[in-house]
């Protein structure tokens, strides 16, 4: 595990360096929105979670540390890059685990906007490839690499709140990051998410919501049913900090948990190609 200087660096990082709201119009939620990276930005997110588990003993606890860059190209499309450091706490006598997990690269296109008097939610839909760069032997990697297509809709209820919704199949591999997931070595897993928010304020969004996995074979998978609350506060037009509380059934996942986090955006990459 982080040791306390690390965490309290960490958390004042995160306090620094948080973006604006629709930047972090994701995090903390597993749920993912249709939004995409503008075109030629660059897009960073960082989040520490920290979890107990539950029925995997001599494992207790988890720390997740998450790393993912985000680029935008044309056409609403968008790349992403992500990948956990993890650090696994054991019963005493068993040593603990800490490393790189699993790499995971992905390409979104949203390919439909949500407009005023429509009907029509916002459409998107992401396809992932995680390639096993963890270390399977300490259980900070599957050993597998992941293929997984995902489904998002966005709809706004009022001009203040909005619903996410996923729906995922893993056609290979499994969900896990750590000891944390849906375990597979053959077979498909489905994966869904609902989350709701609400803007209280022009800088203060909260909300909640559901995530689970399901494998039709038992013997292929863990089951998957997990709750989140948490939010996202404006600093400024440029910076917030992202937050939430989670807890969980079966066991896969986390019992108990907490996250907090921030993305920013870089300047344009795009240059000279605006006088084009």
């Amino acid at each position: 595990m982080f040791s306390l200087s690390t965490r309290t660096l960490l958390l004042v990082l995160a306090s620094l360096f948080c973006v604006h709201q629709r930047l972090c119009a994701q995090l903390p939620f597993y749920t993912d929105d249709t939004v995409v990276t503008d075109p030629y930005v660059l897009h960073f997110e960082f989040f520490n979670e920290y979890d107990t588990l539950q029925l995997q003993y001599p494992n207790l606890r988890q720390n997740t540390a998450n790393f993912k860059l985000n680029y935008g190209l044309p056409h609403h499309l968008e790349l992403d890059i992500d990948a956990p450091y993890l650090t696994i706490q054991r019963s005493q006598g068993n040593q603990a685990s800490s490393g790189g997990g699993d790499t995971n690269m992905g390409i979104k296109w949203d390919f439909h906007q949500e407009s005023k008097g429509s009907h029509a939610p916002a459409l998107a839909a992401s396809l992932y490839i995680e390639f096993p760069t963890g270390d399977a032997g300490q259980q900070l990697g599957s050993g597998l690499t992941d293929y997984w297509l995902n489904f998002i809709m966005q709809k706004s209820l009022s001009e203040k709140t909005r619903v996410n919704s996923n729906l995922g199949l893993l056609f290979a591999g499994n969900t896990s990051t750590g000891v944390l997931g849906t375990q597979n070595t053959r077979g498909q897993v489905y994966v869904g998410g609902l989350s709701l928010l609400h803007d209280f304020t022009s800088r203060l969004t909260l909300g909640g919501e559901m995530y689970g996995a399901y494998a039709k074979n038992d013997g292929l998978g863990r089951g998957q049913f997990q709750g989140m609350l948490g939010g996202q506060f404006a600093i400024s037009k440029k910076m917030s900090l992202c937050f939430g509380v989670l807890g969980g059934k079966y066991v896969a996942s986390p019992q108990i948990g907490g996250q907090i986090g921030f993305a920013v955006d870089f300047p344009s990459f795009k240059g000279t190609q605006d006088n084009h």
